[in-house]
């Protein structure tokens, strides 16, 4: 079972969904939502590390906005809080996350980042402004252009200083596959591994069963290849 536990963000407090393994754990993983917020979906993802042997944790990153669970078709509430988000204070929320895996026993190489959707930008964001143990997105934007203030992910992949993995769908029309090759591309100059993979049958939010998009095969071999990726490089 996991619970919320709030910790202290800048002038205010931020929640932080927290799952624990029953036996020792082999890490810790930042579980980065996706737009809808922390739901039952990042939730199971959670529980979905912690049955895997990993401390997880995600944090209610629009806790600025109301803290809300959005529905997969609200997509104008959604902009609203997408909209909200700054780069400094992204950061700042990643900080009071790392610090509660720091006060629990994981900092540094002992932890690993998993986004989603916009929190797989963010993963990669983090990836390249910290040392971490291990990074890997699933379907984040922002390639070409920027979001929330944060630079293009094009452009800070060469600063990158944590192993990175990318899973990408050929069909979401939101991530080109040309900017794809272009971000494998510029990340496998650095001295880290690096990987992409393409699912030439998944479009966006293909990891999640919980919508439309879900696309099974790809999200199974996704889920493997995660593990396999924080297997090798974490700790």
């Amino acid at each position: 079972m996991g619970q919320d536990v709030t910790v202290p963000e800048g002038t205010g407090t931020m929640r932080i969904y927290v799952t624990e393994p029953e036996a020792k754990a082999r890490g810790a993983v930042v579980v980065l939502q996706e737009a809808f917020g922390v739901n039952d979906h990042i939730r199971d993802i959670c529980h979905r590390f912690a049955a895997a042997g990993y401390v997880a944790v995600a944090p209610h990153l629009f806790h600025r906005s109301g803290d809300p669970e959005l529905g997969y078709e609200d997509m104008q509430d959604v902009m609203l809080h997408i909209m909200q988000l700054e780069a400094d204070k992204v950061e700042a929320d990643l900080e009071a996350t790392f610090r509660l895996l720091a006060s629990m026993g994981y900092q540094g190489k002992q932890v690993a980042v998993v986004g989603f959707c916009m929190g797989g930008s963010i993963s990669f964001v983090a990836a390249c402004y910290w040392e971490l143990g291990a990074a890997v997105t699933f379907y984040g934007g922002g390639i070409a252009q920027g979001r929330f203030g944060l630079p293009p992910l094009f452009d800070i992949a060469p600063t990158l200083k944590t192993p990175w993995l990318g899973l990408f769908g050929d069909l979401d029309t939101s991530i080109p596959v040309t900017e794809v090759e272009g971000l494998r591309e510029a990340a496998a100059h650095t001295a880290l591994d690096t990987d992409v993979v393409r699912y030439p049958e998944a479009n966006h939010g293909f990891h999640c069963n919980a919508r439309a998009s879900y696309h099974e095969p790809s999200a199974t071999d996704g889920w493997r290849r995660t593990l396999e990726w924080l297997g090798g490089h974490l700790g």
